[in-house]
């Protein structure tokens, strides 16, 4: 099931699972969500507002359920992993705290080249090469980046994959059957396929 909670690009990642002959749906009926064999959470836009929707829908308290009490397999893409942190500098706001990981903003000097948000192509570095979500990854790896706040594992262990922009960040992350990347798998055809291919085939 891909959660429906008001934000994200929830149409591309279905696209990219029909590609893959994977079976999904769209939804935010509790319902549905309960019976999810896996759970995939994207997300574009803010923090805030996304930890706003889950609590006031009541899907926040399902999602802990289903990772925490279920063990299903949870992906959080982009927001949605940033989501799966303890707390946000954005909006100063607890998220759903099952993977012990701060998100915070990228602050750069003015005259900085570097520019907020980071976006666009960029190289990462796999930390955990035996974590199942990289599987049959050719080398090099690249994938499609649009994020304003990137995370910080508290815990080295749960950091499954690095990236740089200006700074070192994580840009994939796990704990149990709980993960997260914070680019785009359903705009990062082949590399990004992979990805979404190995998490439907946990």
């Amino acid at each position: 099931v891909i959660v429906d909670y008001g934000l994200g690009n929830l149409a591309s990642v279905r696209n990219m699972l029909k590609r893959l002959s994977c079976e999904s749906v769209i939804s935010s009926e509790k319902e549905v969500i309960l019976k999810a064999e896996k759970l995939i959470l994207p997300g574009v836009g803010s923090f805030l507002t996304g930890m706003k929707n889950l609590n006031e829908s009541g899907l926040a308290e399902l999602i802990i359920q289903k990772s925490r009490v279920d063990k299903i397999p949870v992906l959080g893409i982009c927001l949605g992993m940033q989501l799966l942190t303890s707390h946000s500098e954005e909006g100063n706001v607890d998220g759903l705290n099952l993977i012990e990981a701060e998100t915070r903003k990228f602050v750069f000097e003015a005259s900085s080249p570097l520019k907020v948000p980071h976006m666009g192509w960029t190289d990462i570095a796999i930390r955990d090469v035996q974590h199942p979500l990289f599987k049959n990854t050719a080398e090099a790896p690249r994938y499609y980046f649009v994020h304003s706040f990137f995370v910080s594992c508290k815990t080295p262990g749960q950091s499954l994959a690095q990236a740089r922009h200006g700074i070192v960040f994580d840009c994939a992350i796990a704990k149990e059957n709980v993960m997260g990347v914070q680019f785009h798998p359903e705009k990062s055809p082949t590399f990004g396929m992979q990805v979404l291919k190995n998490f439907a085939e946990l």
